[in-house]
C-alpha cells in the first residue's frame, strides 16, 4: 500500500526574487506574472489567463530582467531564486506599443452586427461603447491611444458570424490570443477551434474553416469566457455590456455542482459566468452557461391554480391537449394563496384524520435547496404521519446508494470527479459523463491527456470512447458478468492486495469462492467482450497507482443494479483501489441536488444522514428531536406508492392524497400509462412547481413556487460539496419561495412551525438540518458558508476543512471493513422475443435534462436539440429501410412512441436509445416498472420493444420561447 501523504509533502517550497527592487516569495514553478499578482503588482496581459497554459505570444507582459538582453514575457517566465526584474521604462514603453498596435485593428464605433441579432444602429459588440473588454481596460490603464497613421493600416475586417444559437463571432475584434483555442482544445478538450492560414490572414477557423453554428461545438462557451476583447461572446450580451449587479451562486442542472455568476440587469438574468469552484474551476457546460432563460419563460406559473368543478382528471387528455400550452383555464381557475393554501392543506389534514396517517405521501425535489428537502421530509414524517416520502433518487441511484450503505457504511462517494488527477486508470461505466456530466468528463479527458488510461464499459461507445485505452462495449444486462470477470482475474493471476483483504474487508473468502466459476474464457460469450481484453484491463486495473470507478445510470437502472454496485464495490477492494488519492467508488449524481436530499432525509426508510427509520436510538432521537411520536415503520417508494394508489379501498394503506414539490412523475416513472393512471385516482393531488408540467395537469390545487435563481439556500454536489446559492432576482407575479410554501402546508396540517429570518428562514432551517446531519456536516456552519461558498463534507468542527478522500483508515460500517457481497447473474426482467426484438435503452442528452420541464424552455437548448430523436446502429437502420431524419414507431407492451431516427454506430446492433426529456415522445410510456428488490428502482436501462419504419409524429408542442 502506498504510504499516506504527510502534511509537509503538499507544501509548496517557495523562492526569494525581486521585482522593481522589491523582495517577493515565489512558489517553486510559479510564473514571474502570477507572483506578481498575490503581491498586488498589476501586469498586463492579454494572452494569458488563470487556468490556461501560458502562452506569451501577445508580448504584452514584458518584464526586464537583469542581465537579459531582450524582454521576456512574464506569463511564462518562472520566476528563480535571486532572478532581478524590472517593469522597467522600457517594458512599459513596449506593453503600449503592443496595446497600441491591436487596439489599432479594432473595429470602430458605429459597426453594425448582422440585423438578425439587434435593430440598433450601434456597435452591438464590444464595440458599442468603444470598448474591448480587457484591451479597452489596459489601454486606459496605461494611458494608451491609437495614432491616425496605424489606424490607416488597419486589416481588412471580416465579417459576423451569427449562426450559433448561443454565441455570436466577431473576428474583427479577435487579437488572435490564442485563449480560446487553448480553452477548446486544452481545458475542455473539444478540439474545434483552431488557428489557421499564414500571416496577415491568419485566423481563428472552428473545425474545417466552417460556421460556428455549423462546426461540431457543443456550446461549452469557455470560448466566451476566455475572449478578452468580445470577440467570441454570448448573444444574449450583444449591446450594452452593463449589468445591475453580479449575484454567485450554483447551476441548477447536474449533480457535478459547478459555481457561476449570475450577470442581472433589469432583474433579468442576461449571461453566466464560471466561477473558480472546487468542482469547476470557472468551467460550464451548455446547460450551466446557456441554459439560464428558462426562469424567464412566459410560461411560468404565476398565480395559484385551482381545477374547475367538474372538470376530470382525465390522463388521456395528456395526449390531446398542448400539455404546455400557455392557456391553462380550460383546466384550471385563478386563486388567491389564502384559498388555494387552504384548499391544498386542508383536504389533506381531511384525508390524513378520516382515513389514517398511511394514507398520504409526498415526492420532494432533487432540483430544490437542502432546507426545502429537509423540511419537505420533516412535514411528511411529523405533519402527514408516515415515512411516505421519497424523491427522484429512487429513480437513478437507489440501488448505487443500496449497495454502498451494505458494503462500505456511506451512500456518498468515496473519492471527489477531479481527483481522476491522482489516477492511473479511470474505469467509467454506465455513464456518458460528456453529455451527463460535461465539466467532470474534462477533468477525464485533460488526464487522458497527460497519459492516464481510461477504460469505457458500456453498452454504447459515447464520446469519451474517444479518448478511451481500452472500450468494453459489452451486451447490454450483462454486467455482472463482466465485472466478476474482472474479479475473477485479480484473484485467479495472484493480483489482490493480500494486507488489504485481511485488515480491512470482511466475507472475503464467500467472494473468492462465488466468482470461481466466472472465468473471463467461460464469460466472454455472455458479455461479448474478448476473454484477453478483460483480464488486460483487470491488470492494469489491480496495477494501477490508483485506479478509480465512476458510474451512473447505467449500472444502477436495472433490477440487479444492486447486484452490479456490489461487483464495483468488490472490484476496488480485492485491488485495495480505495482510501487513497485517485482510487475509489464515484456514482455519478444526475441531478443538481439528489445527493443533499437524500442526506437531508428525502426517502421513505431513513431519516437524515441516512439513519434508519426502524433504528430504535435514531427514532427516540428524532421523536425528541421534532417533540413529535414517529412512525417506526419505512414508508412506501416512488412506484411503490403508484400502486397503493390504485390498492382496494379496504386498504388502510391505500394512498389517497399527495403533496408533489418540483418532481414530474407523469414523466419520469416508468410505465407512464399507469403511473398517470395513478396519479389521476387520487383523490387530492397538489402540486408546487415553476411551470404546468405534466403532473400538474392532473392536480386539484397548482402552487407556483421560485425557480432556483430566485432563492437562497444550499445544494451538496456528487462530490459531497455543500454549496451556497444566493438568490440573483425575484419570482415572477405571485410565485412564493417553496420554503414558505412548505411552511404554509406544516401550518394547515396542525403543525406549529415558526422559522424566523430573511428568505423564509432558511438559516434557521440548516441550523436545524445541521443538527439532523451533525456527525457529516457539523462543522459546516451558515456563516462559514456566507464566507467560503463551498466546503466538502464529512466535516466536523469549525476548523476542519472536510475530507475529500474518505475511508483513508476505516470504513463507515458496524466493524469499519468492507463488506463483501457476492453476486451472480440474474436476467432482465422482460427479455426480447420475436414480437419485441430490440432492447430500449433510455438516458438523458447533452443540451437536454431530466424531463425537459426546464431545459426544452431555455431558447439555447431548445433550439441546439429541438425535436426528439431515437439513436440506432447504421446495420439496424439498413434493415428496417430508414435513413437518418426519417420517422419511426418504437412499441413495447406498455405503450409508444413516433420520433425521428439519428444514426449513432455507437449504439449496439439490436439495440435503440432514446432520450426521456421529450413530452410528445415520451420514453417512459414504455419503459418497465420492475424493481431491484434492494434498491427498490426500477429497470428504465432495459425492456423489448418493436421498431417499424413510419407512424404519426404527434404535434410538436414547443416548449422554448420560440414556440410559446
Amino acid at each position: 500500500m502506498n504510504a499516506p501523504l504527510k502534511p509537509t509533502d503538499l507544501m509548496p517550497q517557495t523562492v526569494e526574487f525581486k521585482l522593481n527592487d522589491q523582495r517577493l516569495q515565489a512558489y517553486e514553478g510559479e510564473t514571474i506574472l502570477k507572483a506578481a499578482q498575490r503581491h498586488g503588482v498589476d501586469i498586463p496581459h492579454l494572452c494569458y489567463k488563470d487556468g490556461l497554459r501560458p502562452d506569451g505570444n501577445c508580448r504584452a507582459c514584458v518584464v526586464e530582467i537583469k542581465g537579459e538582453r531582450t524582454l521576456a514575457p512574464s506569463c511564462c517566465r518562472t520566476a528563480t531564486a535571486g532572478l532581478e526584474v524590472l517593469v522597467s521604462d522600457r517594458a512599459v514603453k513596449s506593453q503600449k506599443m503592443v496595446l497600441e498596435m491591436l487596439l489599432s485593428d479594432m473595429p470602430d464605433v458605429g459597426h453594425k452586427w448582422n440585423d438578425s441579432l439587434s435593430t440598433s444602429s450601434e456597435t452591438s459588440s464590444a464595440a458599442a461603447t468603444g470598448q474591448h473588454g480587457e484591451l479597452s481596460d489596459w489601454a486606459s490603464r496605461l494611458h494608451v491611444s491609437v495614432r491616425p497613421e496605424l489606424r490607416a493600416l488597419r486589416r481588412e475586417q471580416p465579417a459576423c458570424d451569427v449562426s450559433h444559437p448561443a454565441m455570436a463571432v466577431n473576428l474583427d475584434a479577435c487579437i488572435q490570443c490564442n485563449r480560446c483555442v487553448r480553452a477548446c482544445r486544452e481545458e475542455q478538450v473539444n478540439d474545434v477551434i483552431g488557428y489557421a492560414h499564414r500571416g496577415a490572414h491568419s485566423q481563428i477557423v472552428f473545425d474545417l474553416d466552417d460556421s460556428m453554428g455549423h462546426s461540431s461545438c457543443v456550446a461549452c462557451g469557455e470560448c466566451v469566457q476566455a475572449c478578452p476583447t468580445g470577440a467570441l461572446m454570448p448573444k444574449t450580451q450583444v449591446g450594452s455590456q452593463a449589468v445591475d449587479k453580479k449575484v454567485d451562486s450554483v447551476c441548477p442542472f447536474c449533480g457535478v455542482g459547478c459555481l457561476l455568476t449570475y450577470n442581472v440587469k433589469d432583474n433579468k438574468i442576461v449571461s453566466v459566468d464560471g466561477r473558480d469552484g472546487p468542482a469547476n474551476h470557472n468551467r460550464l457546460c451548455v446547460k450551466g452557461r446557456f441554459g439560464f432563460d428558462y426562469i424567464h419563460n412566459p410560461q411560468r406559473l404565476t398565480v395559484p391554480l385551482i381545477r374547475k368543478a367538474g372538470v376530470p382528471k382525465d390522463p388521456e387528455v395528456l395526449r390531446q391537449l398542448n400539455a404546455h400550452a400557455v392557456d391553462w383555464s380550460q383546466v384550471f381557475r385563478e386563486a388567491t394563496w389564502d384559498e388555494a393554501l387552504a384548499l391544498a392543506s386542508g383536504s389533506l389534514k381531511q384525508l390524513r384524520d378520516t382515513h389514517g396517517k398511511k394514507t398520504l405521501a409526498g415526492f420532494g425535489s432533487a432540483k430544490g435547496s437542502n432546507e426545502e428537502a429537509y423540511l419537505f421530509q420533516k412535514l411528511v414524517r411529523t405533519g402527514f404521519g408516515s415515512n411516505n416520502v421519497d424523491h427522484c433518487t429512487r429513480l437513478c441511484h437507489a440501488s448505487s446508494v443500496a449497495a454502498l450503505l451494505e458494503g462500505v457504511g456511506s451512500g456518498a462517494v468515496s473519492n471527489q470527479v477531479n481527483d481522476v488527477e491522482h489516477a492511473g486508470l479511470i474505469f467509467v461505466i454506465g455513464s456518458n459523463p460528456t453529455a451527463n456530466h460535461p465539466v467532470a468528463a474534462t477533468w477525464m479527458k485533460n488526464v487522458a491527456k497527460r497519459g492516464a488510461k481510461i477504460v469505457l464499459a458500456d453498452p454504447r461507445v459515447t464520446d469519451i470512447g474517444k479518448h478511451a485505452w481500452r472500450t468494453l462495449q459489452f451486451k447490454p444486462d450483462t454486467d455482472v458478468a463482466m465485472l466478476n470477470a474482472l474479479i475473477h482475474t485479480v484473484i485467479d493471476e495472484g493480483l489482490v492486495d493480500e494486507d488489504f483483504i485481511r485488515n480491512r474487508a470482511s466475507n472475503y473468502e464467500a467472494l473468492k469462492d462465488n466468482v470461481k466459476g466466472y472465468s473471463p474464457e467461460a464469460m466472454a460469450p455472455i458479455c461479448g467482450i474478448p476473454a484477453e481484453t478483460l483480464r488486460e484491463v483487470a491488470r492494469e486495473f489491480a496495477k494501477s497507482k490508483g485506479a478509480m470507478i465512476l458510474w451512473g445510470m447505467g449500472v444502477s437502472q436495472h433490477v440487479h443494479g444492486t447486484d452490479n454496485a456490489r461487483c464495483l464495490i468488490a472490484l476496488v477492494t480485492v485491488t485495495g483501489q480505495i482510501g487513497k488519492p485517485g482510487s475509489g467508488l464515484h456514482p455519478l449524481r444526475g441531478q443538481n441536488n439528489v445527493q443533499g436530499a437524500s442526506d437531508a432525509g428525502l426517502i421513505p426508510m431513513m431519516y437524515p444522514n441516512y439513519q434508519h427509520v426502524t433504528d430504535k436510538a435514531a427514532h427516540h432521537w428524532f421523536e425528541k428531536f421534532w417533540d413529535t411520536p414517529l412512525d417506526d415503520k419505512p414508508g412506501y417508494t416512488v412506484v411503490e406508492i403508484m400502486g397503493k394508489i390504485l390498492a382496494d379501498d379496504n386498504d388502510p394503506h391505500k394512498i389517497r392524497g399527495m403533496y408533489i414539490m418540483g418532481e414530474n412523475p407523469a414523466m419520469s416513472d416508468p410505465d407512464l400509462n399507469h403511473a398517470r393512471h395513478s396519479l389521476a385516482t387520487l383523490e387530492h393531488l397538489v402540486v408546487q412547481d415553476i411551470f404546468m408540467t405534466e403532473t400538474a395537469w392532473l392536480a386539484d390545487v397548482v402552487l407556483p413556487a421560485t425557480a432556483w435563481p430566485e432563492k437562497t439556500g444550499t445544494v451538496s454536489n456528487t462530490d459531497r460539496m455543500v454549496q451556497l446559492g444566493k438568490q440573483a432576482i425575484d419570482p415572477p407575479g405571485q410565485a412564493k419561495p417553496d420554503l414558505w410554501i412548505i411552511q404554509q402546508i406544516a401550518k394547515g396540517v396542525g403543525l406549529d412551525w415558526h422559522y424566523q429570518g430573511e428568505h423564509s428562514g432558511v438559516a434557521e432551517v440548516y441550523d436545524e438540518m445541521r443538527q439532523a446531519m451533525h456527525a457529516a456536516i457539523n462543522g459546516i456552519t451558515w456563516e462559514r458558508l456566507q464566507r467560503e461558498s463551498s466546503v466538502t463534507y464529512p466535516c466536523l468542527s469549525e476548523d476542519d476543512p472536510g475530507s475529500p478522500t474518505v475511508f483513508m483508515d476505516h470504513f463507515a460500517t458496524d466493524d469499519g471493513r468492507v463488506h463483501l457481497v457476492p453476486a451472480d447473474i440474474i436476467p432482465a426482467n422482460e427479455r426480447p422475443d420475436a414480437d419485441y426484438p430490440y432492447v430500449l435503452i433510455t438516458g438523458r442528452q447533452l443540451e437536454h435534462w431530466h424531463t425537459g420541464s426546464m431545459t426544452r424552455r431555455a431558447t439555447v437548448l431548445d433550439a441546439i436539440e429541438p425535436i426528439a430523436t431515437a439513436s440506432m446502429c447504421g446495420s439496424d437502420m439498413q434493415r428496417l429501410k430508414v435513413a437518418a431524419g426519417d420517422v419511426i414507431t418504437i412499441a413495447s407492451r406498455r405503450g409508444q412512441v413516433t420520433l425521428h431516427v439519428r444514426r449513432d454506430d455507437g449504439t449496439p446492433q439490436g439495440a435503440v436509445f432514446v432520450p426521456f426529456a421529450y413530452y410528445e415522445a415520451a420514453a417512459n410510456l414504455m419503459t418497465n416498472a420492475a424493481l431491484d428488490p434492494f434498491g427498490k428502482i426500477p429497470e428504465f436501462k432495459y425492456c423489448a420493444v418493436a421498431i417499424h419504419a413510419g407512424g404519426h409524429l404527434p404535434l410538436n408542442v414547443g416548449f422554448g420561447l420560440n414556440r410559446a
